[in-house]
């Protein structure tokens, strides 16, 4: 496995160093998230779930008829949805009307409803997760929460400010290249190689997981 300045001198010699640093993105500092309420965390995760399979333009072009819907998706709320919400919600127009979807985001209501009876906010939890043990929050989504499982969690966590590794196609490439992984990793074994890694990345360069992640992938792609 190479060091991360090695990678990142890969990335510089086919982006240029300063288009490199132009396109990281920095995560928020732990105070920050806490600052974020929950129901953008609901959103965000309503918002993850539905571009999962959809044009994402559709979902962005809807996002004010789902804010509506949901009631501005305040967690204590929507966790309380029965059967008349949810039939109110596949009757609206305003909405994709997916019902497996839509029953997914309630049950994201009663997951960080139940994060923050036990932290005082969901924000706070996510705030607090250490990023040395980033894939064991995502096995935790994962577990607890409904649809969050892949791609979609790595993505709620990233756009939440989170530091975050997105393990896309080329993120996946360089890993192989590295010899961390020989696949795409979704097994136990395989994704504790790749927070080994990122770790170890991390000790040497100062960067957040979401830098790491994002030189990695400006490594091998366009």
């Amino acid at each position: 496995m190479r060091s991360f300045t090695e990678i990142y001198a890969i990335a510089a010699k086919r982006k240029g160093a300063a288009a490199v640093e132009a396109r990281l993105t920095k995560p928020l500092a732990p105070e920050e998230i806490v600052q974020t309420t929950d129901d953008r965390w609901l959103s965000t995760m309503a918002k993850s779930i539905f571009q999962a399979g959809f044009n994402w333009k559709v979902i962005e072009a809807k996002w004010d008829g789902f804010e509506s819907a949901f009631e501005g998706f305040e967690p204590s709320r929507v966790a309380l949805y029965g059967d008349a919400e949810l039939d109110r919600l596949l009757a609206d127009k305003g909405v994709v009307r997916n019902g497996a979807k839509l029953s997914a985001v309630i049950s994201n209501a009663v997951f960080l409803t139940d994060l923050a009876r036990e932290y005082g906010t969901a924000a706070r939890f996510f705030a607090d997760w250490p990023d040395k043990d980033y894939v064991g929050l995502l096995d935790l989504l994962s577990k607890r929460g409904s649809r969050l499982g892949g791609a979609t969690g790595q993505r709620v966590l990233r756009v939440m400010g989170k530091p975050a590794f997105v393990l896309s196609k080329d993120v996946t490439a360089r890993l192989i290249a590295e010899g961390v992984v020989d696949k795409a990793p979704t097994s136990k074994r395989d994704l504790a190689a790749v927070q080994s890694a990122f770790n170890a990345w991390n000790r040497q360069s100062g960067r957040s997981l979401t830098e790491i992640s994002q030189v990695l992938a400006m490594s091998i792609g366009d």
